[in-house]
């Protein structure tokens, strides 16, 4: 039987592979850490579809579209997303009236591709240059840009303020 699903939000997905992806805890040092006690609201699936272990699978996928600094590399993962999970559009009629719905035959595809719809909507509605990994040190922490400049670097303000001491650190060492 399919399985319907909806596009989760862009703040939910980057919560998803921040807190389950085995590499921002790597890169952190935070691989022996336990996992979130359970999984982010509003996945897009029903959440018997979102074990432990669906969530690292799913977040580890997702991680290298964020760490694409190509375009077209970015896109194609996107597409290699959808096709793998067999996304499929459907039309439901129920008591709300008749709604487009996305389905997907396993179960075990349902956390990926709902993750893969919302990268589609975001890369349609702004195109791949709003997706990233936190160029902060000892962080790999992904993020959706949604700054009005577009020259979002860190995944949030405190490895912004990191990043600004160190570097104000580092120039008062070479001008003492």
């Amino acid at each position: 039987m399919p399985i319907t699903l909806d596009a989760m939000q862009p703040a939910v997905l980057v919560q998803l592979v921040n807190e389950w992806g085995t590499v921002p805890r790597d890169v952190a040092g935070e691989a022996d850490h336990p996992f979130p006690a359970r999984p982010p609201a509003d996945l897009g699936v029903p959440h018997e579809h979102a074990d432990e272990q669906a969530l690292r699978r799913a977040a580890d996928l997702l991680h290298p579209v964020f760490a694409s600094t190509d375009p077209t590399e970015r896109v194609a993962l996107v597409v290699a997303l959808l096709t793998d999970t067999g996304v499929r559009p459907t039309v439901l009629d129920g008591a709300d009236g008749v709604r487009a719905a996305w389905t997907v035959g396993a179960p075990a595809h349902a956390l990926v591709a709902a993750a893969a719809l919302t990268l589609r909507d975001h890369l349609d509605r702004y195109g791949s240059d709003r997706l990233g990994v936190c160029t902060g040190r000892a962080c790999a922490d992904v993020f959706v840009d949604s700054s009005p400049t577009h020259d979002r670097r860190f995944c949030s303000v405190t490895c912004q303020n990191r990043a600004r001491v160190a570097a104000y650190r580092q120039r008062r060492r070479t001008t003492s």
